[in-house]
């Protein structure tokens, strides 16, 4: 049997090593385009930066390799120019010409084309993408070569990564990012703590700004941004994203969506004896249902494995996973993850879902270096099924967004969140653990014992409710939205008939540092008849928001009230 496999890296190699396990006997040939079969592409940004030091590392395997463990024919430089489906034959174009192969089985794994936007001057030889051994040599070259500003255009996961190690490496660094806000799978109040990250170890980031034209030069190039500004580099990095690769495989009559290779539960495609995997196919969203490319590796090395599977094994094949998207990422000192669907997803799909934000440590409070991890949560209504999850924090980031892509995976409740048994000890973690203390907060939620309002809701809570601040006076007088009352959460209760008086027949909008004092005050008004309900996650959560939207002054410092008291409050109230 021969078995051809278009594409190398993660799902082409994945599917060529199981493969051979399966089937000693079969002959597999790799047709690669580019001149690396088998490299560590996720790690191309940490060498252009120096992190790592040895270009070796960055080869995963080589055709020599390959062909010494698994017996596989590896062929690099060769690239597919056609694909005859009917007569089961592929054409490739090598450095001898073209020639035909007939093949059994055909896995097409072409991965991705960098998008190049249509702009004067993106030809320049000191622009480059970073999908390749050949990209980050060149980059490392120019950086080692003197190179002193770097503009990077594009703030996904590539682009921030290079965008890191380019400033850690002692470039003055620009990023330029069209969306409103870096990294677009997170959700605002998130994504602003990933870009003052990037502020703060050097970077200087351009939201909401295009690259107009690239000027060449002889010293350098400059680029002209859309905010009216000039950024001279002597190095470009374009990471703008990518489409599938796969204008051949659709000329041969393969039946693709938006370019992206279309396939069932088990990787086949619309030709007989023609699967495909990775970044140029088209994979159901495990949450929302939506067909989309999804770009990671895992995703990937896990449909190679089972594409395998399908081709050699008797009996029905495992089906492809829908992917969950769960992705982590390095800013500075910081990690940010995703799993899951965040809420513009929800809301394209008509999905009835509810948001929990949340600051909890890392590790036990009292144990040395505990610090927040900034956390959010969607889940449906009414039963609580998990949809979607995101973490930002110093540490312990990576470790729960993972208890949280299982939990998606295996269709688990806010509910179900409670009773996991996590690992604990003071330096690793709580007793009540980030992911157990989310289950409860949606479970309150779910079931009304907590009434929720969030930062979208502020215009509207400033206009039609009274506003009650229930951290500590001097929390209040460092910062307050204009407008609020201060009771502090523990005097509540000694304060009921003036905040119903304050209220006039106004709903009750609480709100503290993080969500925990507002709780408590919020469970004393809801007890008491008045309607009152929570800010989710809090001041930590709305002051992110507000700046997200650049709307830091309805935060103020000042106050009519000179000292925020007990007894402040009580007369607050009154007038």
């Amino acid at each position: 049997m021969r078995i051809i496999i278009v594409g190398g890296v993660a799902g082409g190699m994945s599917a060529a090593a199981r493969a051979r396990r399966l089937d000693e006997s079969a002959e597999i040939i790799v047709l690669e385009r580019g001149e690396h079969v088998s490299f560590a592409n996720c790690g191309l940004p940490y060498y252009v930066g120096g992190e790592i030091a040895d270009e070796s590392k960055l080869l995963v395997q080589t055709p020599e390799s390959l062909r010494a463990a698994l017996n596989l024919d590896v062929r690099v430089r060769n690239e597919v120019t056609a694909v005859d489906i009917d007569a089961c034959e592929v054409t490739v174009r090598n450095d001898d010409g073209d020639e035909t192969l007939s093949y059994d089985a055909l896995i097409l794994s072409p991965g991705g084309r960098a998008r190049h936007p249509q702009i004067e001057g993106i030809d320049s030889p000191r622009l480059h993408t970073l999908r390749s051994v050949h990209d980050a040599l060149a980059l490392r070259e120019q950086v080692t070569s003197g190179a002193r500003r770097a503009v990077v255009l594009g703030g996904g996961f590539i682009g921030i990564e290079a965008a890191e190690n380019l400033a850690s490496a002692g470039l003055e660094t620009t990023l330029v990012q069209a969306a409103s806000h870096v990294l677009t799978p997170l959700e605002p109040e998130l994504a602003v703590l990933v870009r003052d990250e990037l502020e703060f170890i050097g970077v200087d980031v351009r939201e909401r700004t295009t690259a107009v034209s690239i000027q060449t030069g002889v010293d350098h190039d400059v680029v002209s941004l859309s905010d009216g500004t000039e950024v001279p580099a002597d190095l470009i990095v374009l990471s703008a994203g990518v489409r599938p690769d796969t204008e051949v495989f659709e000329q041969a009559g393969i039946t693709c969506e938006r370019g992206a290779i279309l396939v069932d539960a088990a990787g086949r495609t619309s030709a007989p004896s023609v699967w495909a995997v990775g970044d140029a196919t088209a994979s159901v969203d495990a949450v929302t249902g939506v067909r989309r490319p999804v770009a990671l590796a895992g995703p990937a090395n896990r449909a190679g494995r089972l594409v395998a599977d399908s081709i050699l094994r008797d009996g029905d094949p495992h089906p492809l996973p829908k992917p969950v998207g769960t992705a982590v990422l390095r800013i500075g000192g910081l990690t940010a993850a995703f799993t899951g669907a965040n809420a513009d997803a929800l809301r394209d799909a008509e999905i009835d879902f509810e948001t929990v934000h949340l600051h909890p440590l890392q590790h036990a409070g009292y144990f040395p270096g505990a610090q927040a991890m900034h956390m959010i949560v969607h889940f449906r209504r009414p039963d609580g099924l998990v949809l979607g999850a995101q973490i930002v924090g110093a540490d312990g980031v990576d470790r729960r967004i993972d208890v949280l892509a299982t939990a998606i995976r295996a269709q688990m409740r806010m509910v179900d969140l409670i009773d996991l048994d996590l690992a604990y000890a003071p330096p690793f973690g709580q007793a009540k653990d980030a992911v157990n203390l989310a289950g409860m907060v949606g479970e309150n939620v779910l079931n009304g014992q907590q009434r929720l309002w969030h930062a979208a809701d502020l215009d509207s809570v400033m206009r039609e409710s009274l506003v009650v601040d229930t951290r500590s006076p001097q929390e209040f007088a460092d910062g307050h939205l204009a407008g609020s009352i201060n009771v502090p959460h523990t005097v509540v209760r000694e304060h009921l008939a003036d905040i119903e008086l304050a209220a006039g027949g106004r709903t009750v909008r609480t709100l503290c540092a993080a969500g925990v004092r507002s709780h408590i005050a919020t469970r004393v008004l809801l007890q008491h008849g008045l309607d009152a309900a929570m800010l989710s996650g809090g001041m930590q959560t709305l002051r992110a928001a507000l700046r997200a939207e650049g709307r830091e002054e309805l935060i103020t410092t000042s106050s009519a009230f000179a000292a925020p008291t007990p007894e402040f409050a009580s007369k607050g109230t009154q007038s």
